[in-house]
């Protein structure tokens, strides 16, 4: 079953791959980067229908605007320019924590947490694809999230509760061996950290 539940992620690409020749090109693409106006149109009435669209024409013609009044700055001229310094460090900070918040690790731990709580052999797999399941499940709700309370609450909410759990798995794994019920504990927090993780950061 697994080389087949690989295999269906190339599904996907090949339906992208037969699809994309037949849908039209962006039209900022075909008038900011191609300066094609006709192009332009004919692609926004094949992906809006028919009317009147010289507004959203008029908005990229702005849009083109801006980018040609805007100067392009290299890596060095970025790390220099003092203005841009705070967004900089947000953004540095942003991605250090991601990649050091303790999915990675939970994802290499979670086959042992598994098998530690007394899971049979042939469920393990299943339960850990449904570690998968449930971030991508949490990435979806936090595309609705993200639009009624913002990136900074989720920012701040993923990381704080990711911390609780991580504080509390440390608790369970630790006390494993005293109580049995604290493998399945662990088990729970796992999926909670994921959820926390897709819905978060």
């Amino acid at each position: 079953l697994w080389p087949w539940l690989l295999a269906s992620s190339g599904l996907s690409a090949l339906v992208q791959l037969v699809t994309l020749p037949f849908f039209p090109d962006s039209p900022s693409y075909l008038l900011i980067q191609k300066g094609n106006e006709e192009a332009c149109r004919k692609a926004i009435k094949k992906l809006w229908g028919e009317g009147d669209h010289q507004a959203e024409i008029d908005d990229i013609m702005k849009e083109k605007v801006a980018m040609t009044s805007t100067k392009t700055l290299r890596v060095l001229e970025v790390i220099k320019e003092r203005s841009l310094r705070w967004q900089l460090y947000i953004l540095m900070t942003v991605i250090t924590t991601l990649q050091l918040c303790g999915i990675n690790a939970i994802y290499f731990y979670s086959f042992e947490v598994f098998h530690t709580a007394k899971f049979e052999e042939y469920l393990i797999p299943y339960v850990s694809l449904g570690v998968g399941l449930c971030e991508c499940l949490s990435s979806i709700l936090c595309s609705t999230l993200i639009d009624r309370f913002g990136r900074k609450v989720l920012l701040w909410g993923g990381y704080t509760l990711m911390c609780s759990v991580l504080a509390l798995l440390t608790m369970t794994l630790s006390l494993q061996h005293q109580f049995f019920w604290m493998h399945y504990f662990s088990v729970i927090l796992i999926f909670l950290f994921i959820i926390f993780y897709g819905s978060g950061p």
